[in-house]
């Protein structure tokens, strides 16, 4: 059986998940991963849920080096910007080929790509745009849309 555009959809999305849980050495609960195509310009972030916190991917050690009453937690993740870099560089590429799938299918390429993946249940769930965000607004940029996302889900669980 051949492939259609939903499962390359598909396994684009998992390779997102799959390296941004690589990142964090599968000790998140929760990830969210931001990614925009608008033309000419691709964006790709994430964050996380650890330990009931929500980080940035340059702040995931803030969540795991607290002291506890047994001592401190020895759990230190690489956070370099090599290592933040090959991620991002990463889910770009799943993000552009997505783009080549959506151009080869004659689909419509989203603008915006929310995904939210619970670990615990193994759940994916996805919220999609089509509209463009950022291209006509001079001071908005993808990053303060990733930016207000971040904050959004931090106080909607606080």
């Amino acid at each position: 059986m051949s492939k259609v555009f939903e499962d390359y959809f598909s396994e684009l999305q998992a390779d997102m998940v799959a390296i941004c849980l690589e990142y964090v050495e599968n000790e998140a609960e929760e990830l969210y991963i931001y990614c925009s195509y608008e033309p000419e310009m691709y964006a790709f972030d994430v964050f996380f849920k650890i330990n009931n916190q929500f980080v940035y991917k340059h702040n995931l050690n803030n969540a795991v080096n607290k002291e506890s009453a047994i001592g401190k937690n020895t759990m230190i993740y690489d956070t370099s910007e090599e290592r933040q870099e090959a991620v991002l560089d990463i889910g770009l590429k799943n993000l552009e080929e997505i783009h080549d799938k959506c151009k080869e299918y004659g689909m419509e390429m989203p603008t915006e790509i929310k995904l939210h993946y619970n670990v615990k249940q193994n759940s994916l769930k996805g919220k999609y745009r089509y509209e463009l965000i950022y291209s006509n607004d001079e001071a908005l940029l993808p990053d303060d849309i990733f930016n207000s996302w971040f904050e959004e889900v931090k106080s909607q669980n606080a």
